[in-house]
């Protein structure tokens, strides 16, 4: 079918005040991990399963693969993929494939309420900039809701897409994906195929013209110095952990001038190595401190393994003990990394053409800094591209997505499953 009948479905007031109605909905239920104090995300996953079966999909698509989870009141984190069958596969072609359009269900809570100027759980449209305002709406119901409607302007045109769809929702990707990407692919790894694309819409630039292809490489490191506490007009009769910190904190920082290679993919293109947070110690100002632990933020380019920095750290912190006299305890509270999507990938290739075809402009593929469910598909062999129209202002008050960017991501969608 024409590219155009499609898009034109998408523009429709009616389909616009559908998307409005959808984000509504959605925002409404504060899907939060129990680490934030919620009950996962089963109700918003019930909720939408009826809205879809209400706006054209049907319940013979619908297939639930459920994480156990004793802590919500369900004890279940739902993981929810929608298929809508393509004409390949409908012809039994080998070579067929699908087009899968990930999105997670969970959201964080809105922190501190003075700081919103209205109510975070009740979507608010302002028509005069097109803004949808509530927690959730970007991160990740933007993309969430794109692929419903690049998946309705099918259903709603009676048209068949050339491959399949694979729509998504995914539980837990807010904090580490245990019980949604990561039990997928250690449970059911089956369900993806090795020719298949894989789009993650949860992360991107103002004008959707970037596709994320790779991440740096995090260790998130712990260090608890263990030193001998005394007065603080007798230091020779302790042993300082907090000056001995201190000293470690500024060699960790020096790993940028050694693992110093650069790559312009990524901003900055060079490895940080960043001391963070650090734990209360003494509680008055003439106490030599006897104990003391910090934390190191350190963004790796993928060239260089985490074992590479391991070795080094471990480097360091024995040259500490050795000239303070402590001892220095190092654990990893986040290690990850991944081999990034090659630019030639297919999904990297399909997504960019189907860029230009909906919008007229050239997509370049983009290294990041952070993480994504991008990282565990890639690390199991399954090429993945992030990307998306939007502002990036997840996890803040007043967090927003426009509506023009949920249509023009649809329409990007829409290109690359009607080619």
């Amino acid at each position: 079918m024409s590219f155009d009948k499609l898009k034109n479905y998408l523009n429709l007031n009616e389909t616009r005040s559908s998307m409005i109605e959808l984000q509504t909905l959605l925002t409404s239920i504060p899907a939060m991990a129990p680490e934030s104090g919620g009950d996962g995300e089963i109700e918003k996953c019930h909720a939408l399963e009826q809205w879809l079966l209400k706006n054209g999909f049907i319940v013979e698509m619908f297939h639930r693969i459920d994480a156990q989870d004793k802590r919500v009141h369900s004890t279940i984190r739902p993981n929810l993929i929608v298929t809508i069958p393509g004409k390949s596969y409908h012809l039994g072609d080998e070579n067929d494939f699908s087009v899968w359009v990930m999105a997670h269900l969970d959201v964080v809570p809105p922190g501190d309420l003075k700081m919103w100027d209205s109510d975070p759980w009740k979507v608010v449209y302002d028509e005069k900039t097109d803004k949808l305002i509530g927690r959730g709406v970007e991160d990740n119901q933007q993309g969430l809701v794109s692929g419903v409607f690049a998946a309705l302007s099918f259903l709603k045109n009676n048209e068949t897409p050339k491959h399949t769809i694979k729509l998504l929702f995914m539980a837990d990707e807010e904090f580490g994906s245990e019980y949604g990407i990561k039990f997928l692919l250690r449970e059911h790894r089956e369900i993806f195929g090795e020719k298949d694309l894989i789009l993650i819409p949860d992360g991107g630039d103002p004008k959707g013209e970037t596709i994320e292809i790779a991440e740096k490489n995090i260790l998130w490191l712990r260090l608890h110095t263990k030193g001998l506490q005394s007065h603080g007009s007798m230091p020779d009769k302790g042993k300082n952990a907090h000056l001995a910190a201190a000293a470690l904190a500024l060699s960790l920082n020096n790993l940028e001038n050694v693992f110093s290679e650069r790559d312009e993919l990524f901003t900055p293109s060079w490895s940080t190595f960043q001391p963070t947070k650090s734990e209360s110690n003494v509680q008055t100002v003439n106490i030599i401190p006897g104990d003391d632990v910090f934390y190191m933020d350190c963004r790796i380019l993928p060239r260089y393994t985490l074992d590479q920095v391991r070795a080094e750290v471990k480097k360091r912190v024995e040259e500490v003990e050795a000239k303070y006299g402590v001892k220095i305890e190092v654990s990893e509270p986040q290690a990850q990394q991944s081999p990034a999507t090659p630019m030639e990938a297919p999904v990297v290739q399909k997504l960019a053409a189907a860029i230009k075809k909906a919008h007229g402009f050239e997509a370049k593929p983009i290294g990041i800094g952070g993480g994504t469910v991008g990282a565990e598909l890639r690390n199991c062999g399954f090429n993945a591209a992030i990307w998306s129209t939007m502002d990036e202002v997840c996890h803040q008050p007043n967090e927003y997505c426009y509506v023009r960017n949920i249509i023009a991501d649809a329409e990007t969608l829409c290109a690359m499953l009607s080619d």
